[in-house]
C-alpha cells in the first residue's frame, strides 16, 4: 500500500458553539478513489478546503508530502483577474509544464469552451466548466472535486468518468450525483457528526454498512440508558454515601449521564406535509407548436406536449440545448413575454 501523500489527523472545527468536525481524519495516496459523504451541513467542503490547505483548522494536524501538486474544485470558482478561458486554464500548470496550451485546449473544448470567452460574461455554469478544466489540466498528485458534475449535462458527465479513470491521481470526490460516486469510488469517507468512519468499498456498499452502523450504535444508546436506570434506582433505594465503594458508584453514575448527555444522535429524517387541494382534472398542461428564438437563432422549433396528472418526465439534451426554455411554455411560461410575441416565438399554451 503506497504512503499517503495527503493526512488530516485529528482535525476539528467550530462555528460558535457547535464542532462541525471534531476529530475528522482523511488519508490520500496515489490511485485513490475516495468519495465523501454526509448530510448536507455536515462539514464536507470545509474537509476539503482543509486538505487543499485553503483553511486553517482549530486542531489537528495536516501533512502534505514536499513537491505533491494538490489541486481543489470549489462549487463557487473565483475566475477574477484573467483575461480569457485559456488564460485561467494554463495559469494551473507549472511555469516548466510542456504542451500546456493543448492539454487546456483540449479540455476547454470537451467541456463545451472554446477558450477565448471573457471570463466577465460566462454564466455559472460555464465558470464551472472552466474551473473544471483547470483542476484537471496540469494531472495533479491529488484531485480534490467538490461537486464536480454540477452544470454538466449527460455526455459531459459520462466524459468527465472516463476522464477521471483515465488519471493516476489520488481523488477524493464529494457530489450528489449517485451515479458517479458508484462508477468511480473504491473508498468510502462518511463524516458523520464530526467525525469521519472509513468504508474500503465503493459508495455501492454506503447504505448497508451505514444503517448497520446507526442500529448498533442505538442499540448501545438503549443499554446505557438502561443502565442508568437501574443505577438511578439504587440511588435512590439503596446508597449509603459515607461508605468508600458508593462513593465510587456514585461517581461511575455520574459519568454515565454526562456520556448519554454529550451524545450526539444521529440526524433524524425530514418529513413535509401539505394540505390536499382537490383535483383540477387530469390535463396538468399543455403545450402546441411553441417555438423560440434568441438572435434568430432557433432553441425551441415546434414544441409540443401534454403533461398529465403522475407523469414522470426527464427532459435530456446538452447544455444549452434549450430543456429550461422549452419546459417553461408547458408549465405556464418562462417569465419572457416574448415567448408568445411574434418576432419572438410562436405557438400557443393550452
Amino acid at each position: 500500500m503506497p504512503p499517503p501523500l495527503l493526512l488530516l489527523q485529528d482535525v476539528s472545527v467550530t462555528f460558535g458553539v457547535t464542532p462541525l468536525l471534531s476529530g475528522a481524519e482523511l488519508a490520500v495516496a496515489t490511485g485513490d478513489r475516495a468519495c465523501l459523504v454526509g448530510r448536507n451541513g455536515s462539514g464536507k467542503s470545509t474537509l476539503l478546503r482543509i486538505a487543499g490547505g485553503l483553511v486553517q483548522p482549530d486542531a489537528g494536524d495536516r501533512f502534505a508530502q514536499p513537491g505533491a501538486t494538490i489541486h481543489y474544485l470549489p462549487q463557487e470558482p473565483d475566475l477574477s483577474g484573467f483575461a480569457t478561458a485559456l488564460a485561467y486554464v494554463e495559469a494551473g500548470f507549472s511555469a516548466e509544464a510542456a504542451d500546456s496550451r493543448h492539454r487546456a485546449l483540449y479540455l476547454l473544448k470537451e467541456l463545451g469552451l472554446s477558450g477565448e470567452e471573457d471570463l466577465g460574461t460566462l454564466s455559472s455554469g460555464e465558470a464551472r466548466r472552466a474551473a473544471l478544466a483547470r483542476a484537471l489540466a496540469p494531472t495533479p498528485d491529488i484531485l480534490l472535486l467538490d461537486e464536480p458534475t454540477n452544470h454538466l449535462d449527460l455526455p459531459g458527465i459520462e466524459w468527465l468518468e472516463r476522464e477521471l479513470a483515465g488519471m493516476r491521481s489520488g481523488i477524493v470526490v464529494v457530489s450528489h450525483d449517485r451515479r458517479l460516486l458508484e462508477r468511480i469510488s473504491s473508498t468510502t469517507i462518511w463524516l458523520d457528526r464530526g467525525i469521519t468512519r472509513i468504508l474500503n468499498e465503493g459508495f455501492t456498499a454506503f447504505e448497508p454498512w451505514r444503517d448497520a452502523l446507526l442500529e448498533q450504535e442505538a442499540g448501545e444508546q438503549r443499554k446505557l440508558g438502561r443502565k442508568i436506570a437501574m443505577e438511578e434506582d439504587w440511588l435512590r433505594y439503596g446508597v449509603t454515601a459515607r461508605r468508600t465503594r458508593n462513593q465510587r458508584r456514585l461517581a461511575e453514575l455520574r459519568a454515565l449521564r454526562r456520556k448519554r448527555k454529550e451524545h450526539r444522535a444521529a440526524p433524524g429524517s425530514v418529513r413535509l406535509e401539505a394540505a390536499r387541494a382537490d383535483l383540477s382534472g387530469r390535463l396538468v398542461a399543455a403545450a402546441q407548436g411553441i417555438s423560440k428564438f434568441y438572435g434568430g437563432r432557433p432553441v425551441v422549433r415546434d414544441f409540443s406536449a401534454r403533461i398529465m396528472r403522475g407523469d414522470r418526465v426527464g427532459i435530456v439534451g446538452p447544455n444549452g440545448a434549450g430543456k429550461t426554455t422549452g419546459y417553461g411554455p408547458a408549465r405556464g411560461g418562462t417569465g419572457n413575454p416574448s415567448c408568445n410575441r411574434p418576432h419572438g416565438g410562436s405557438g400557443r399554451r393550452l
